[in-house]
């Protein structure tokens, strides 16, 4: 076959499916439903999500076969953002190279149809050049701007020539107003050898910003790192901290106990802070990510008022599988003025899924699932007090039994 006849073929190939991925509908997936929030049938981005012109040269002078010149290997840990009538996504888009870099996606619903923006997000290099950015959280705050923080990585400049693989993460930060022009600001300054999983409450706090962070030692390992952290700040243009109070440590035999971190910026309800965070424990097949919730005082956001045991999300079925198997990771979360909240969540490093439930169905579970009492006859014990309880209400609400018909005496002789 001629190259011209391959270019278009292929071409006409790889469109049609472009455009039926793009174009089809995400129905809630029925199979699945514990309550407390509604998942969808397929992921609402993809790598196949990324447009064609992104990953081909679309010139058949010089790319006569029609093959892939830059690859996209996942699209995956999304934060979101609702913005002139459309849900906003700001996804993390890895190329085969490995390095990561952000781009929006929009819809009308929030479940399907997202398409890309016709360019990644661009902003200026840190003078201190990023190797890798990732994780961004977007939070629209009362001074007027969209603030991104990021992850931004860096070889470890005191590692050994042998280790390729140590690094140093910090938190990068942009701002913007129109998700299109993007300011650069310097990273944020803090005591902590590393940051990562930092997000930025989106009011001011006593005249300052507020951040939620995760100090630690290592790139890998929290270390001394005890948690998410609570501090405040004077600026974003020049943020720096050096007091990190921890307000939900990680703990010994649960989902946190390896390491924990806020997920998207927290979103506020009449009784509370709402928040989804990630939790890590260790097994014999590697760490296990896991989503978690819980709800902070509105009059104190470091004040956690109510604390559910156990994971909120955990991955399922092909969800488990992936570049970084067995994890579910979000930074994206969205409540919209209806009451319902989308909970964007990545599965194994891969692939980008929503959640949907809604402001009263969610704070009824933060509010009412006990918290775990950290001992196993004691988790016992909480089962049991539900099992009684439940025993009781159903014999209690039994219908009454039919009273039989009274016997009629026998008839005697008349005396």
């Amino acid at each position: 076959m001629a190259a011209a006849s391959v270019f278009q073929t292929r071409l006409k190939s790889i469109t049609d499916e472009y455009t039926r991925l793009i174009r089809r509908k995400n129905p809630v997936d029925a199979s699945w439903s514990n309550g407390w929030y509604t998942r969808h049938k397929y992921p609402v981005l993809t790598n196949r999500h990324v447009p064609l012109f992104w990953r081909y040269d679309l010139n058949p002078e010089t790319n006569p076969f029609f093959i892939e010149r830059l690859g996209i290997n996942a699209v995956f840990n999304a934060g979101a953002i609702e913005f002139d009538g459309k849900i906003c996504v700001v996804a993390r888009v890895e190329g085969f190279d490995r390095k990561s870099f952000f781009a929006v996606a929009r819809s009308d619903n929030g479940v399907d149809n997202f398409v890309f923006d016709d360019y990644p997000v661009v902003f200026d290099e840190a003078p201190d050049p990023d190797t890798n950015v990732y994780d961004m959280r977007l939070t629209r705050h009362e001074d007027g701007w969209i603030y991104g923080l990021f992850c931004t990585e860096r070889k470890d400049p005191c590692a050994p020539a042998s280790d390729t693989s140590a690094a140093v993460a910090a938190c990068g930060i942009v701002r913007t107003k129109d998700l299109r022009d993007w300011q650069r600001l310097p990273d944020l300054v803090s005591d902590s050898p590393q940051q990562r999983n930092v997000v930025l409450h989106p009011e001011l706090i006593n005249g300052k910003y507020a951040l939620y962070t995760r100090p630690q030692d290592d790139f890998i390992k929290a270390g001394t790192g005890g948690g998410i952290g609570w501090a405040l700040c004077g600026s974003m243009e020049n943020a720096v901290i050096h007091e990190e109070k921890i307000m939900d440590p990680r703990v010994y035999h649960t989902i946190t106990e390896v390491k924990n971190g806020m997920g998207a910026p927290p979103v506020k309800t009449a009784e509370g802070w709402l928040h989804v965070a990630h939790g890590v424990r260790n097994t014999a097949a590697g760490l296990r990510y896991v989503l978690y919730s819980f709800l902070c005082d509105l009059n104190d956001p470091s004040k956690i008022i109510a604390h559910p045991g156990g994971y909120f999300l955990a991955p399922e079925g092909e969800e488990r599988v992936g570049d970084v198997s067995n994890v579910a990771f979000s930074n994206g979360m969205v409540a919209r003025a209806n009451g319902d909240i989308f909970i964007y969540y990545a599965s194994s490093d891969t692939r980008l899924h929503v959640a949907k439930t809604s402001t009263a169905v969610i704070l009824d579970y933060v509010k009412n699932t006990p918290p775990d009492p950290h001992y196993t006859l004691r988790c016992v014990k909480q089962r049991v007090d539900l099992i009684r309880k439940n025993l009781a209400f159903v014999e209690s609400h039994q219908p009454l039994k039919k009273a039989k018909k009274p016997v009629p005496a026998k008839k005697g002789r008349k005396r």
